[in-house]
């Protein structure tokens, strides 16, 4: 690709992350999450004239029913944008969030456009993680090395804790740091800067009456973190995807509900309308890897972005690394050396959430905002993804 120009992220936010299914987003249809979060991005670049967006591209790692039918295009018109603002849904799983943006700042890097929105949402409490009615292709099964398709994601994250040497106890531990540092960052507010307060309405029946009781109230932090989380607790839980595992719900990555939303610009954009830069994108990068192991994916996308963006490893201040399971967090850690100091200082995934397509435009939002409140140069958020890949973007603060 020749670059003609940088494309800048002028806006970033993302909504709180809900608990699947029995969280504060439960029944908030993730068009509307959506919206939201756009509105509250555009909310944030009041100089920026609508009608300069050429188009949004949006994440979603299993796009149908509510969030189907190129929920991109959905949320540009709910949100009320001009109508010649286009819109695109994409899907690369776990890195859905992620991708967008890598595309939305590429459109920008050639000179196809000047003003573009990269997005992400997932609402795993209406559309179940394979989707209402999955359909495997038989060839999947002819070859031993094509059958990790169809694995489910914590048996490769089993393969992985086998193949890596990763321990039941390094992966609780684990856990345990993630809940913690994601409470003291909570406590902290240094999430309030990235996070868009969103109002939801609890319903609940009145008994007696036979009348549904409405209560509003606006959610502004992860529900996902928890103070009672300990080593003995985590110990306690069983490993439910193979016989002598050491995989569990406490050491993986919760399912969630969530939406993320950047505003990305170039140099003539910036001055045309007055916007603030955060930050600069940088570079990006999706490898492939065995599908059984998935998780290790980030292993060969890290060094791949980093290459691509002219960077060493320790040039970067802050990695937001999804923690899709403690076990493939940690080999990849272990594997190319990354300082846990620099990985994942608020919490991670198994404390926060992670809900698939949105996790990548959410991450993002934590890396930039988080640059801009410690003064850090290079932030880097990284993933594995289902199916045997992993991805990478680079961000620089200016």
């Amino acid at each position: 690709m020749k670059q003609v120009q940088e494309a800048y992220i002028v806006a970033a936010t993302r909504s709180p992350i809900g608990k699947s299914s029995r969280g504060f987003f439960r029944n908030m249809r993730p068009d509307d999450l959506l919206v939201k979060v756009l509105q509250s991005a555009l909310a944030q670049v009041p100089g920026l004239d609508p009608n300069a967006i050429e188009d949004i591209v949006c994440g979603c790692a299993i796009p149908e029913g509510p969030q189907g039918l190129n929920i991109a295009r959905i949320g540009a018109v709910l949100a009320g944008l001009p109508v010649s603002v286009g819109g695109v849904t994409i899907n690369r799983f776990c890195a859905s969030g992620v991708t967008a943006i890598q595309m939305a700042a590429d459109r920008i890097r050639v000179g196809e456009a000047d003003v573009m929105i990269a997005a992400g949402v997932e609402s795993m409490s209406m559309v179940p993680m394979t989707g209402n009615a999955p359909s495997f292709s038989p060839l999947m099964f002819e070859r031993d090395e094509d059958i990790g398709i169809a694995y489910g994601m914590g048996l490769t994250a089993e393969k992985v804790a086998t193949q890596w040497k990763v321990s039941r106890e390094a992966q609780d531990a684990f856990a345990l740091q993630s809940h913690q540092r994601a409470l003291a960052a909570q406590a902290a507010g240094y999430f309030s800067a990235e996070t868009t307060p969103i109002e939801v309405t609890d319903r609940s029946p009145n008994l007696a009456t036979g009348e549904v009781i409405e209560k509003k109230r606006v959610v502004t932090l992860d529900e996902g973190a928890r103070a009672d989380t300990s080593l003995e607790g985590l110990a306690k839980l069983k490993n439910p995807f193979a016989a002598r595992g050491t995989v569990t719900a406490g050491n993986s990555s919760q399912t969630s509900d969530g939406a993320g939303a950047l505003i990305l610009a170039s140099e003539k954009a910036v001055k045309q309308f007055g916007l603030k830069p955060l930050a600069r994108f940088v570079s990006f990068a999706a490898k492939g890897v065995p599908p059984q192991f998935m998780g290790i994916g980030p292993i060969e996308a890290i060094p791949a972005a980093l290459r691509n963006g002219g960077l060493t490893l320790d040039q970067l201040d802050w990695i937001e690394l999804n923690e899709a399971f403690a076990a493939q967090s940690l080999a990849v850690i272990n594997t190319l050396g990354l300082d846990p100091a620099r990985v994942n200082p608020m919490g991670g995934a198994i404390a926060l959430g992670h809900p698939l397509g949105a996790t990548g435009a959410i991450r993002a939002a934590t890396v930039i905002h988080g640059l801009q409140r410690t003064q850090g140069k290079y932030g880097m958020v990284s993933m594995c993804i289902g199916m045997g890949q992993g991805a990478a973007g680079i961000f620089e603060r200016v």
